[in-house]
């Protein structure tokens, strides 16, 4: 941002009651305080006031913002040789011409004011270029084996899309834009004060270098418009709930002629009532009787897609241990994750008479406790 002549004759830290040490948290603190007192809906009618309002809100709108505040501070700095009064300038603007020393306050004062320079002549600048789009964000709702699978979808939303009609010129079909005869085509005017220039957006055409005469009837010559619209997504195996996928170029259409911005799909991913995603692998909870585990026994488990594996459950197995099934976890590209299935013993709620005598009867046969080594009595 260029900055503005007010920078050099006005103290927005004095304006605001803060030093011009203060951080961005007590710039911002005294901004509303100041903002609360004097904001036009809490004077209505006090001129007086809403100046006072102006005026502050001007100051935060540079010192509130970090980068601005930068560029205000460096201009200030600068004291009498930029702050007029002094010898030496044409219109109150100081300097020492020692050799090539204008050159380099020429190139000083060209990256402050945005290119205008200390010397008079040229091309000069032009005014805004290339705007790129905003970004955008949706959410694309799966189901948990889709997430798993990966898929390939279409994406429904509303937001602005390069006008159908001009095709983002603005101008009616059959018409173009005409170069703006204020600003010469440069998008911007000078107000030359002496030695130097200020130079600002021009007022004609917005800084866009041109002006639409007769105007696209659909986007009344914005160039863009809100509509439906559909987006292709191809949606990677094992995506989890709240991971985001970006479509470079598929955002908010740019502004003379800046390229789109991109588009950010949300994966909102639907729980599965057996599985998990631990990254690449499937994680999977089975239940199995006492005599199962202890004796040994072939169970059936059942995969993501449908279908069933064998797994061998070896004697004296301890509830919560987990087993490994090779390939048949997340389907990435480079390689598939595997099922991680933990066995947990299932303890009746209620026993049949017939369970119930054989269960007391294996506590009889028991010749050892497992809380033998906490030393404590049996």
């Amino acid at each position: 941002m260029a900055p503005q002549r007010e920078w050099f004759e006005k103290d927005y830290y004095k304006t605001l009651g803060v030093s011009s040490s203060a951080d961005q948290k007590e710039i911002t603190k005294a901004y509303r305080k100041l903002a609360r007192t004097t904001h036009p809906d809490a004077n209505p009618g006090d001129a007086a006031a809403e100046e006072r309002f102006k005026e502050i809100s001007a100051a935060y709108d540079v010192v509130g913002d970090a980068a601005k505040r930068k560029e205000y501070d460096e201009v200030r700095a600068m004291g009498p040789m930029m702050g007029g009064g002094g010898r030496g300038g044409p219109g109150g603007f100081s300097f020492q011409q020692e050799g090539g020393g204008f050159d380099g306050l020429g190139d000083i004062l060209g990256n402050l004011f945005g290119g205008g320079g200390g010397r008079r002549g040229g091309g000069g600048a032009r005014g805004p270029g290339p705007q790129r789009g905003t970004d955008l964000e949706t959410e694309l709702h799966l189901s948990f084996v889709d997430a798993v699978q990966g898929l390939t979808t279409t994406v429904h939303l509303t937001s602005e899309a390069t006008c159908s009609t001009c095709h983002g010129s603005g101008a009616k079909p059959g018409t173009a834009p005409t170069t703006c005869t204020n600003c010469h085509g440069r998008g911007i005017v000078d107000d030359n004060q002496g030695l130097f220039s200020f130079s600002s957006p021009c007022p004609v055409c917005g800084g866009r270098g041109s002006v639409i005469t007769d105007p696209c009837p659909t986007c009344r010559g914005t160039g863009s418009e809100r509509r439906p619209r559909e987006v292709k997504v191809r949606i990677p195996a094992g995506v989890t709930d709240g991971s985001r996928i970006k479509l470079k170029g598929r955002g908010g259409p740019g502004r003379n002629g800046g390229p789109p911005g991109d588009l950010y799909i949300v994966c909102r991913v639907a729980p599965h009532e057996l599985f998990k995603v631990r990254g690449d692998d499937l994680a999977l909870t089975v239940p199995v009787t006492f005599a199962e585990a202890a004796l040994g026994a072939d169970i059936t488990v059942p995969t993501i897609d449908g279908g069933v594996v064998k797994l061998r459950i070896p004697e004296g197995t301890r509830s919560g241990r987990t087993f490994r099934v090779k390939g048949r976890g997340v389907p990435k590209s480079k390689r598939t994750g595997d099922l991680l299935v933990t066995v947990e013993v299932a303890v009746p709620a209620k026993l049949s008479p017939a369970e119930r005598k054989a269960v007391e009867a294996l506590a009889a046969a028991g010749t050892e406790s497992p809380r033998a080594h906490l030393g404590v009595e049996l």
